[in-house]
């Protein structure tokens, strides 16, 4: 008999246990819901942001390779690539992490204005 004791415990506790209601569980979803839905935004924003920044210090970075080739071989490069093979910057740098190809202009290190894939 005590066999069958144990049994109607074990079933009564299972029964008295306490669960997550439907409506428990849709509030807590709402709730991760609007929090996503205001974090993403601010991330994609702040990304851009980092993305420009980026850019801008390897253009001045840039620069001042354009500054040290001047002073070795007392004229600007011609080109990006000019720099690139003679060992001042790597195929890396010629472009910026958000898609923008740096270009020398008389002496000028600037961004292409474009975005490429």
């Amino acid at each position: 008999m005590k066999g069958g004791k144990y049994a109607r415990l074990a079933v009564k506790k299972i029964n008295e246990q306490n669960a997550f209601t439907l409506i428990e569980m849709m509030i807590v979803l709402v709730v991760i819901s609007i929090l996503l839905i205001v974090t993403i935004p601010n991330i994609t924003k702040h990304n851009s942001k980092i993305n420009n920044t980026g850019c801008e210090a390897l253009t001045k970075m840039v620069q001042a390779e354009v500054q040290s080739y001047y002073m070795e071989h007392k004229s600007y490069p011609e080109n990006i690539a000019k720099l690139e093979e003679e060992n001042y910057i790597t195929n890396d740098q010629k472009k910026c992490t958000n898609g923008k190809e740096l270009i020398i202009t008389n002496g000028v290190v600037s961004t292409s204005g474009t975005d490429n894939p």
